[in-house]
């Protein structure tokens, strides 16, 4: 009963007088946003197909073990019967195939429309505005950002200055090509600077694939075989604090795509996430997406089995093979293994 009085917004309690029992109903506003749940579900559902297609075909085998796919069902936003709803409603797209004892998610058919990251769709946006504006000279700035081809998108903390050299750089690792995060990992050599900066595109692709542009770290690890991730992923994430924020809380670290925040408050949110705001503005809450990626934060990290303190704000450029940041030696000291 605490709950209900708490929100007085959302929940009306009525009766209770002579021998008629009390009820709880929802308030006028709250019943209003409650009737739009429908419409969010049926916007959300080509979206998810479209993202489950693009998760397998992101894989090696265009195929991810199902239990993997409910690992992180709600980072995806999928529905708890999705197997019913999208899997068996779409068997042009998907199927359930066992093998050794082990059910997998399949993709039935490719489609090359859809082999397009968020990041390319990005420059292919950036670089409209940029015709319409009438600028031709291309070149990096002082916060690390490059409009071209290969180049992702750098958003470091207040606090980080880079010097000349970091920023010399970081614009020959934002112009130096790479393959596309959906082809084959199997094609490329691991120890490859170009295979290592699209190990950098499959995570940015499979963050941009969620309905928060975020995930637990260990549910990103949870998928090493099936896109080819780094042994000690959090180590590579750390290596490219401009486009991803890892946030520390307990023994779970959150990574963030970077460039999907304003601040703290997500920019781009789908329909079942703009559903979700609305009912929590009626709390009186915050909206629900949003993370503190303040200049100052401290963020402790356990590799091989040791907590180790990085302040991002006092890293500094690292030349060797393309990686953008130094780290203490204790993090270092097995670099070539870092992308196996």
């Amino acid at each position: 009963m605490s709950i209900i009085e708490k929100y007085p917004s959302i929940f009306r309690v009525g009766g209770g007088c002579g021998k008629e029992f009390p009820f709880v109903t929802l308030t006028g506003k709250a019943e209003k946003v409650a009737r739009e749940e429908g419409e969010a579900r049926n916007l959300m559902e080509p979206i998810l197909v479209k993202n489950l297609r693009k998760l397998l075909m992101l894989s090696i085998d265009c195929r991810v073990p199902l239990e993997k796919v409910e690992f992180i069902g709600n980072e995806l936003g999928l529905p708890h019967d999705f197997k019913k709803s999208l899997i068996f409603k779409y068997p042009e797209y998907f199927s359930i195939k066992v093998i050794n004892g082990r059910a997998y998610l399949n993709l039935e058919n490719w489609d090359s429309s859809l082999a397009v990251t968020a990041r390319e769709e990005r420059f292919a946006r950036e670089r409209m505005l940029q015709s319409a504006g009438g600028q031709n000279k291309v070149r990096i700035t002082k916060d690390g950002n490059y409009l071209g081809p290969f180049a992702f998108k750098m958003c470091y903390a207040a606090g980080f200055r880079p010097n000349k050299s970091y920023l010399e750089e970081l614009e020959k690792w934002q112009k130096m090509e790479f393959p596309s995060p959906y082809l084959n990992a199997r094609r490329f050599e691991v120890a490859d600077p170009k295979t290592r900066k699209r190990v950098v595109a499959v995570l940015h692709e499979l963050l941009s694939l969620t309905m928060e542009k975020r995930m637990i770290s260990a549910k990103l690890d949870a998928f090493h075989s099936e896109y080819r991730l780094p042994s000690k992923l959090v180590l590579c994430l750390i290596k490219h604090h401009g486009i991803f924020y890892i946030t520390n809380k307990g023994a779970r670290s959150t990574v963030f795509l970077k460039e999907a925040y304003d601040g703290t408050n997500l920019v781009d949110k789908c329909p079942m996430l703009m559903f979700n705001d609305k009912f929590v503005a009626l709390s009186g809450r915050n909206e629900t997406s949003s993370v503190d990626m303040g200049a100052d934060n401290c963020e402790v990290f356990d590799v091989d089995g040791e907590n180790q303190v990085v302040k991002l704000s006092h890293v500094s450029a690292e030349t060797e093979e393309g990686f953008l940041v130094r780290l203490p030696p204790s993090l270092t000291s097995n670099i070539e293994e870092v992308y196996r």
